[in-house]
Protein backbone atom coordinates (compact mmCIF):
# COMPACT_ATOMS: atom_id res chain seq x y z
CA UNK A 1 0.00 0.00 0.00
CA UNK A 2 1.45 3.19 -0.92
CA UNK A 3 1.42 6.67 1.45
CA UNK A 4 -1.11 8.61 -0.80
CA UNK A 5 -3.73 5.24 -0.76
CA UNK A 6 -3.28 5.22 3.31
CA UNK A 7 -3.88 8.69 3.33
CA UNK A 8 -6.85 8.61 0.47
CA UNK A 9 -8.46 5.32 2.97
CA UNK A 10 -8.30 8.24 5.94
CA UNK A 11 -9.84 10.92 3.59
CA UNK A 12 -12.21 8.22 2.54
CA UNK A 13 -13.14 7.24 6.12
CA UNK A 14 -13.86 10.56 7.46
CA UNK A 15 -17.43 10.98 7.37
CA UNK A 16 -17.88 15.23 8.05
CA UNK A 17 -15.66 14.88 5.21
CA UNK A 18 -17.27 12.60 2.71
CA UNK A 19 -20.37 14.63 3.65
CA UNK A 20 -19.33 17.52 1.26
CA UNK A 21 -16.76 15.89 -0.97
CA UNK A 22 -18.49 12.15 -1.75
CA UNK A 23 -15.80 9.56 -1.85
CA UNK A 24 -15.77 9.33 -5.66
CA UNK A 25 -14.12 12.91 -5.83
CA UNK A 26 -11.24 11.93 -3.78
CA UNK A 27 -8.77 10.52 -6.60
CA UNK A 28 -4.80 9.98 -6.85
CA UNK A 29 -3.52 10.92 -10.40
CA UNK A 30 -5.55 13.57 -12.15
CA UNK A 31 -8.63 16.02 -11.49
CA UNK A 32 -11.28 15.82 -14.48
CA UNK A 33 -11.82 19.31 -15.80
CA UNK A 34 -15.26 19.49 -16.46
CA UNK A 35 -17.01 17.63 -13.16
CA UNK A 36 -18.42 19.04 -9.84
CA UNK A 37 -17.03 20.31 -7.30
CA UNK A 38 -15.56 20.13 -5.00
CA UNK A 39 -12.24 17.04 -5.43
CA UNK A 40 -9.54 16.31 -3.87
CA UNK A 41 -6.80 15.13 -5.29
CA UNK A 42 -4.08 12.87 -3.25
CA UNK A 43 -0.47 12.78 -4.83
CA UNK A 44 3.08 11.28 -3.13
CA UNK A 45 5.50 14.37 -3.18
CA UNK A 46 8.57 12.28 -1.56
CA UNK A 47 9.29 8.62 0.03
CA UNK A 48 12.27 7.95 2.12
CA UNK A 49 12.62 4.26 3.02
CA UNK A 50 14.35 2.82 6.56
CA UNK A 51 16.17 -0.63 6.83
CA UNK A 52 16.74 -1.90 10.57
CA UNK A 53 20.17 -3.22 10.47
CA UNK A 54 18.94 -6.81 11.41
CA UNK A 55 16.41 -7.87 8.43
CA UNK A 56 13.01 -8.42 10.65
CA UNK A 57 10.93 -8.66 7.37
CA UNK A 58 9.37 -4.88 7.51
CA UNK A 59 10.49 -1.57 6.60
CA UNK A 60 9.54 1.99 7.87
CA UNK A 61 8.40 4.53 5.31
CA UNK A 62 7.67 8.03 5.77
CA UNK A 63 6.39 9.66 2.99
CA UNK A 64 5.51 13.68 2.10
CA UNK A 65 1.70 13.31 0.61
CA UNK A 66 0.11 16.41 -0.68
CA UNK A 67 -3.96 16.91 -0.86
CA UNK A 68 -5.30 19.38 -3.54
CA UNK A 69 -8.90 20.80 -2.64
CA UNK A 70 -10.20 21.69 -6.18
CA UNK A 71 -13.95 23.90 -5.54
CA UNK A 72 -16.02 26.00 -7.41
CA UNK A 73 -15.74 29.06 -5.40
CA UNK A 74 -13.24 30.29 -2.53
CA UNK A 75 -15.55 30.16 0.65
CA UNK A 76 -15.88 26.64 -0.69
CA UNK A 77 -12.41 25.77 -1.06
CA UNK A 78 -11.76 27.03 2.40
CA UNK A 79 -14.27 24.94 3.87
CA UNK A 80 -13.36 21.63 2.53
CA UNK A 81 -9.30 22.40 3.48
CA UNK A 82 -10.91 22.70 7.19
CA UNK A 83 -12.06 19.10 6.71
CA UNK A 84 -9.07 18.00 4.94
CA UNK A 85 -7.36 19.26 7.64
CA UNK A 86 -10.36 17.52 10.57
CA UNK A 87 -9.14 14.28 9.46
CA UNK A 88 -7.46 11.74 12.57
CA UNK A 89 -3.86 12.70 12.97
CA UNK A 90 -1.08 11.10 15.51
CA UNK A 91 -0.54 7.01 15.84
CA UNK A 92 -3.33 5.66 13.49
CA UNK A 93 -2.52 1.87 13.74
CA UNK A 94 -3.31 -0.32 10.96
CA UNK A 95 -4.63 0.96 7.31
CA UNK A 96 -5.04 -1.91 4.76
CA UNK A 97 -1.41 -3.81 4.79
CA UNK A 98 0.00 -0.81 6.33
CA UNK A 99 0.94 -1.14 10.09
CA UNK A 100 1.87 1.38 12.64
CA UNK A 101 0.78 4.06 10.64
CA UNK A 102 1.29 7.96 11.99
CA UNK A 103 0.04 10.71 10.14
CA UNK A 104 0.71 14.54 10.41
CA UNK A 105 0.11 18.16 8.81
CA UNK A 106 3.24 19.08 7.23
CA UNK A 107 2.68 22.33 5.58
CA UNK A 108 0.72 23.72 3.00
CA UNK A 109 0.54 25.24 -0.46
CA UNK A 110 -0.86 28.80 -1.40
CA UNK A 111 -4.24 29.44 -2.75
CA UNK A 112 -4.40 29.15 -6.66
CA UNK A 113 -6.58 29.78 -9.58
CA UNK A 114 -6.96 26.10 -11.56
CA UNK A 115 -8.49 25.18 -14.45
CA UNK A 116 -11.92 26.67 -15.69
CA UNK A 117 -11.67 29.69 -12.53
CA UNK A 118 -11.84 26.96 -10.23
CA UNK A 119 -9.88 27.71 -6.67
CA UNK A 120 -7.47 25.01 -5.83
CA UNK A 121 -5.50 24.85 -2.63
CA UNK A 122 -2.51 22.31 -1.26
CA UNK A 123 -2.16 20.22 2.56
CA UNK A 124 0.78 18.33 2.88
CA UNK A 125 0.65 15.33 5.33
CA UNK A 126 3.82 13.28 6.65
CA UNK A 127 2.96 9.84 6.58
CA UNK A 128 4.52 7.04 7.99
CA UNK A 129 4.07 3.18 7.90
CA UNK A 130 5.75 -0.05 8.70
CA UNK A 131 5.68 -2.54 5.35
CA UNK A 132 6.59 -5.91 5.23
CA UNK A 133 9.84 -7.05 3.56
Amino acid sequence: MTSAEILGAILWAHEPLTAVVPQERIRGGRLPDETPMPWLLVREISLLDRYPLKNPGWYRSTARVSVMVRAASYDDQIAVMKLVRSIPRGAIGAVGDATSVVVHTFGGGPDVIGPGDTFEKTQDFRVAFDTLD
